[in-house]
């Protein structure tokens, strides 16, 4: 792959560098915050080599790249200054759901590498001691204990520094507030206690000490924990903006931060921290009662539905609350067991649709795929195989929910972080019984065997077969020999001159990046409907619309070049998204003279943009076309 002119492909087609506010990248994606998503070029950017899929979620514009990823960052970042994040005014709006997720997500990405690469080596650890490798309480072992629990322990740093850099406030000061929670003096306060009954007869104790000889303070311990640390850097955002504000320029190098630290700091240990240590406590206390009474639903969920999660990028925002099953508990439910089953089913459906397809292309990234499933990196396995081809993710979720069933029946857990795969079973090692990590392997079996069934029987349409029987006409089935004989005209929406896609000064046309078709010089400022259909986008700047006729062919109709810069100055559309038009019937109309004025050119693009779909698309061999005339001729 190359790295350099996929990472310049990527950048063009979002709208260049003055579109990106931000980018950075977690283990298979690029994440992008953009100035205007709508002027990422979503179809085009799909069909570049090396891009598996696109998700837009919580803000970001995501680019799904697989396990080369960092290496196409490493480039991007290299042709112009991009920030890791940002949380401005130009970011879209979303609900208040959506940006605490969003949140959540942008703080937790960067340090999933630490965790997995943490949870590995407590994995590792676990595997030495089991095979007698290394003995327990050996002077190795305490050395491999230092490199696996140090970012466990030490949390509240790691998210200090992530958080600030997500709420735009000092990360070194964050990080000093996070030293304050962990501080021994702190920490070597005599307190009191008192006790609060919870629901279903819980009760949480409070141990507390005295402040400034009348204030109770909670003293809790916050090695591991996770909410308080970002309640305090989102105070600390809050804070420092005023700080900065009203310390005298002269004295601010110092007097902000020591304003900033003493006023987050008593907020944080009196309020945000204690609050913070609360919800964990709840939380631990709902994760026990679905332990004892319902073990097996939340390993059912994810392993049906963790596709799903993906998707949305949800799964990152379970981290934090697995992370404070960790803190509290000792080991994990949440994601691990359901995650497991899943990622394992994702992976096995995939390389069984490369034992089964033809299709030379498919079968290679079918098997590259489907092992980087299986080793608990599924986007490549989900977007590029199973996905694409809908039957093999259904049968992903079946195979997923069936073993995850099991694994919450059986009530397995790990013990550490890590991504869900063949290579973490060593987290399932620890406890009383060997039958945790047995039970994991049972999980793996059952997850691989019912996908494999499931595929196999709800089989999927292999491409290369699809694509052979269409060109040389073999009768596998009436409906697809009816189809070899189907033509179809489409009429020209636009008056004027007649050019080829590779006269057009632009290379996402003429190159056919979009698709194939034609284009046209206009001689009057109206577009009409080139055959009956239904109205499926209507861009903001109005310029441009995209139908969908009877017989499903995409058609883009896109007047003038860069007329985006105009933002729907001179330009008038007259349908909606989601509204039928007859063939002939006035869809836009714009103002020529105005537009040529402006600077920009007229030439009009007329493309279909599932060409794909087809045999052949074939532009008409004219000079001058009217409303209506046949400019292109699709052959199925």
């Amino acid at each position: 792959m190359n790295y350099n002119q996929l990472a310049a492909d990527i950048l063009e087609l979002v709208g260049g560098e003055r579109n990106v506010l931000s980018v950075t990248n977690c283990m298979t994606r690029l994440r992008f915050q953009l100035r205007d998503t709508k002027l990422a070029n979503v179809e085009a950017i799909k069909n570049l080599k090396g891009v598996q899929g696109i998700v837009t979620k919580n803000g970001q514009f995501q680019i799904i790249i697989g396990t080369d990823v960092s290496n196409v960052c490493d480039e991007l970042k290299k042709m112009g200054s991009f920030p890791e994040s940002t949380t401005g005014n130009e970011e879209e709006k979303k609900g208040i759901l959506a940006a605490f997720f969003g949140t959540l997500t942008a703080i937790f990405t960067p340090v999933i590498p630490a965790l997995a690469g943490s949870g590995m080596i407590k994995a590792l650890l676990a595997l030495l001691v089991a095979f007698k490798v290394v003995e327990a309480g050996s002077g190795t072992y305490q050395l491999f204990t230092a490199f696996g629990d140090a970012l466990f322990y030490f949390l509240p740093f790691i998210l200090a520094v992530s958080a600030a850099k997500q709420f735009k406030c000092s990360p070194y000061i964050a990080a000093v507030l996070a030293g304050v929670l962990m501080h021994a003096s702190v920490g070597s306060l005599e307190p009191a206690t008192a006790a609060l009954s919870i629901f279903n007869g819980n009760v949480i104790n409070f141990n507390y000490v005295t402040m400034f000889g009348f204030l109770p303070m909670l003293k809790v311990s916050y090695g591991g924990s996770v909410i308080p640390i970002l309640l305090i850097v989102w105070v600390q955002s809050k804070i420092e903006p005023w700080a900065n504000k009203i310390s005298p320029n002269a004295l601010k190098i110092f007097l902000a931060p020591m304003i900033t630290i003493i006023g987050t700091g008593i907020i944080g240990l009196f309020v945000a921290g204690p609050l913070g240590n609360l919800v964990g406590n709840i939380l631990a206390i709902v994760f026990n009662f679905f332990n004892d009474y319902a073990g097996w639903v939340i390993p059912l969920l994810m392993g049906t539905f963790c596709p799903f999660f993906v998707m949305t990028g949800m799964h990152y925002c379970f981290a934090p609350i697995q992370t404070i099953q960790y803190a509290t508990l000792g080991y994990g439910t949440i994601l691990g067991p359901g995650m497991l089953a899943s990622n394992i089913a994702q992976g096995t459906a995939s390389l069984t649709v490369g034992l089964r397809t033809k299709n030379k292309d498919m079968k290679q990234i079918a098997y590259s795929a489907g092992f980087t499933g299986l080793m608990g990196i599924t986007e490549p396995a989900l977007y590029g195989v199973n996905l694409k081809l809908k039957r093999p993710l259904y049968a992903a979720m079946i195979g997923g929910g069936v073993a995850g069933l099991y694994a919450g029946i059986t009530g397995i857990h790990t013990f550490s972080s890590t991504t869900a795969g063949l290579l973490a079973l060593p987290v399932y090692i620890g406890g009383d019984s060997i039958m945790n990590v047995v039970n994991a392997i049972i999980t793996i079996i059952i997850s691989i065997v019912v996908t494999a069934i499931a595929t196999l029987i709800l089989g999927f349409v292999d491409p290369i077969e699809e694509k052979t029987t269409k060109e040389t006409g073999g009768n596998s089935g009436k409906g697809k020999a009816d189809r070899l004989s189907v033509k179809e005209t489409i009429g020209s929406p636009l008056k004027g001159k007649v050019v080829s896609l590779e006269q057009i000064p632009d290379e996402v046309f003429s190159k056919g990046i979009l698709g194939q078709g034609i284009a046209v010089i206009p001689s009057e400022g109206k577009v009409t409907a080139p055959c009956d259909a239904t109205v499926v986008s209507v861009i903001d700047s109005k310029h441009a619309v995209g139908l969908q006729d009877v017989n499903g062919t995409e058609i883009l109709i896109h007047v003038g070049l860069d007329t985006v810069g105009l933002k729907g100055e001179h330009f008038e559309c007259l349908v909606t998204e989601g509204q039928q038009v007859r063939k002939g019937q006035t869809i836009l109309i714009f103002d020529m003279d105005e537009i040529k004025k402006a600077g920009y050119q007229l030439i009009t693009p007329i493309i279909i943009s599932n060409t794909d779909d087809y045999l052949e698309v074939i532009a008409a061999d004219t000079k001058q076309v009217n409303y209506g005339d046949g400019i292109i001729t699709i052959i199925r």
